[in-house]
């Protein structure tokens, strides 16, 4: 299919808070050294909410310019099927089914020359640039220096669409190194969570302890490989921890929930010399004593950003059932019902993973 319609479906956001459905669209233009994708379907992440909610660190403030470039298409949890490509384009055939890491490195600066392309200079990421746009149209640009990974045919849709938070999960928790001894903790049970404890679960902790507050996710934490689960709205968790450690806290702490107090309770639960991982993105910023990281516990404080050369482990593992996935992504919406799936997205319904998906 190299023959594309000149228009397409598309949600395109055109500044804060002024997001649109576009009918008309412009299909992406396919250069020498690009594919064409048609979208089969793409998640709905926290940061694509927090970035429609207008939060500062995409739109800016008094302090910080603008990270967005409007008008852009949002979304960066996508697959689909080739359907026309560059000249220049190696390796792929029309029908192809693929996704791509969320960042499309530049392969000049020096991150990406020293191989650490997800820490990438410029930083252009799909689903937040009109130079990159995402996922929620009915097709999408990959440029060339796009990270591909093929997806195998008879994976489900409900399953490849969690590659990309998948991928994040398994960055984070490489970064925090677990051993067979180690207690470990993960704050939140969200799809990011559970990629976390599912993945975690493989390295066989001595203890992996799932924290959220909601009910329904700690029950799909403990099915996916949670030893123990806590809802600290209902308990004093860092007591509870405290007292299973024999006082000394927990090895590692990984926080998955983007709010404040977990970042403090972690610090409470967490032992000395511990290894604290901050993976979420915030919508406020987060006050504590910085002195139990250095004089009080000599921490190790480490951050988790994107997925680097995550996506091939993760997919055969969710094609081989180690990583669990079932009942994560439990809504999909048609692009029309955009507003409906953003809503949806925001858990407050009981949801973990929500969708769009085209038909």
């Amino acid at each position: 299919m190299n023959d594309l319609p000149k228009t397409m479906k598309a949600l395109v956001a055109y500044g804060n808070g002024d997001y649109r459905l576009e009918t008309a669209y412009p299909v992406p233009e396919c250069g020498e050294d690009d594919i064409i994708i048609k979208t089969e379907g793409c998640g709905i992440c926290a940061g694509d909410l927090k970035c429609q909610h207008g939060a500062a660190m995409f739109w800016g403030d008094e302090k910080e310019a603008p990270w967005v470039k409007p008008p852009f298409i949002p979304g960066h949890e996508f697959v689909g099927r080739i359907v026309k490509m560059g000249s220049q384009v190696k390796g792929f055939s029309l029908g192809d089914r693929i996704t791509a890491d969320q960042i499309v490195p530049c392969g000049e600066c020096r991150f990406c020359k020293s191989g650490r392309y997800w820490m990438c200079q410029p930083h252009s990421i799909f689903g937040f640039q009109n130079t990159n746009n995402g996922g929620m149209a009915e097709y999408v640009r990959y440029p060339k220096t796009s990270v591909i990974s093929r997806v195998p045919e008879d994976m489900p849709l409900d399953q490849a669409l969690l590659i990309e938070p998948y991928g994040c999960s398994k960055h984070a928790v490489d970064r925090a190194q677990i051993g067979n001894e180690d207690v470990v903790v993960i704050s939140g049970a969200g799809t990011l969570g559970l990629g976390m404890i599912t993945y975690a679960r493989m390295k066989n902790p001595s203890k992996l302890i799932s924290l959220d507050m909601a009910d329904n996710r700690l029950e799909k934490a403990k099915e996916f490989g949670a030893d123990i689960t806590i809802n600290p709205g209902r308990e004093d968790v860092v007591q509870r921890i405290l007292d299973m450690t024999d006082g000394y806290g927990c090895d590692i702490y990984i926080e998955a929930t983007g709010h404040p107090s977990s970042v403090v309770q972690g610090l409470k639960m967490i032992r000395k010399l511990g290894r604290f991982v901050e993976f979420s993105v915030f919508g406020e910023p987060t006050t504590v004593d910085w002195s139990i990281i250095g004089d009080r516990k000599e921490l190790d404080l480490l951050g988790s950003h994107l997925s680097p050369y995550c996506y091939p482990f993760v997919i055969e593992n969710i094609s081989n059932g180690n990583l669990k996935t079932e009942g994560v992504v439990s809504k999909t919406f048609s692009l029309e019902e955009w507003e409906t799936a953003f809503d949806y997205a925001t858990g407050k319904y009981g949801d973990f993973k929500v969708a769009i998906t085209f038909a």
